[in-house]
């Protein structure tokens, strides 16, 4: 299933994508609206929304009648995982791969939806083409071969990057926070739709010119992985989102650099997860 956030003119819905259409997912299950696609989640009831696939009588509209929204608006939690991806390591000068992951925060300041323009914050700001998983229960202490139950689904998300300021602390976290830093979409599709966690490709064009091309296979943890590190460390709660890492090819790695530049448009693509537009003001 593809799982959205949209809106209609009278707010945030959950929503399921049929037929190019959003169908309002709480009216599917036979229930007055009762919150967020994270709601939705952490209440257990994506299976039983599979169930309702093709039923009639809930509210839908056409796709090109509704505002998408990131398909998790409202996270408690994002979670970014740096220098994840074997040749990007190599690119920027990492030899050897890490012990643990390399993590770092995001806030909900950061999400937008597809299509929309961010307006960066310096002359020397770059994109990051990810495949970010949300959870879908709570996680403490989950071993990998378990870790998987646990994927609500996957999305795309570009990590846009102030590279002067990321530079700035050893934090990296000056340059990752901006507001629309963390555009994010178009959908949540669940992992039967998405295909094998360490299969899924991912593009990044910038104004039509190819930039990175990868696919989850060259992680260097891979989701489940992550899943178990991750909630050794903190419980994970429904709907949290953690983005996987980049692919190679990003602008600083290249000679000369690429920066982004007032009205570039960067499209995101994977052939399971959809496409994610964003247009850059600068």
């Amino acid at each position: 299933m593809r799982l959205l956030t949209y809106d209609a003119g009278d707010g945030a819905r959950a929503g399921l994508l049929e037929d190019d259409r959003a169908v309002d997912a709480w009216a599917l299950l036979g229930e007055p609206h009762r919150g967020s696609l994270r709601e939705l989640i952490a209440a257990g009831r994506i299976d039983e929304l599979r169930g309702r696939l093709g039923d009639t009588g809930a509210p839908s509209h056409p796709l090109s009648a509704v505002r998408l929204l990131p398909p998790i608006p409202d996270p408690e939690k994002i979670v970014c995982i740096g220098l994840n991806y074997r040749k990007h390591a190599a690119e920027v000068g990492v030899a050897d791969p890490p012990e643990m992951p390399t993590f770092f925060a995001k806030f909900a300041n950061a999400l937008i939806p597809d299509g929309a323009t961010v307006e960066v914050p310096t002359g020397k700001t770059d994109y990051e083409a990810e495949v970010a998983f949300v959870v879908g229960k709570r996680t403490k202490d989950v071993d990998e071969a378990e870790a998987l139950e646990y994927v609500a689904g996957f999305t795309l998300l570009n990590d846009l990057s102030a590279r002067d300021l990321q530079g700035a602390t050893p934090q990296w976290m000056p340059g990752k926070v901006f507001d629309g830093s963390a555009p994010c979409g178009p959908y949540l599709v669940t992992p039967d739709e998405a295909g094998p966690a360490d299969a899924i490709g991912i593009r990044l064009t910038l104004n039509g010119e190819e930039m990175q091309n990868g696919a989850t296979d060259d992680l260097i943890f891979s989701v489940p992985q992550l899943v178990a590190q991750l909630s050794s460390l903190m419980t994970l709660e429904p709907g949290d989102i953690v983005s996987t890492g980049t692919p190679e090819g990003v602008g600083m790695g290249r000679e000369p650099r690429v920066w982004l530049a007032d009205d570039d448009e960067i499209a995101i693509e994977s052939p399971t997860l959809g496409r994610l537009t964003t247009r850059i003001s600068a």
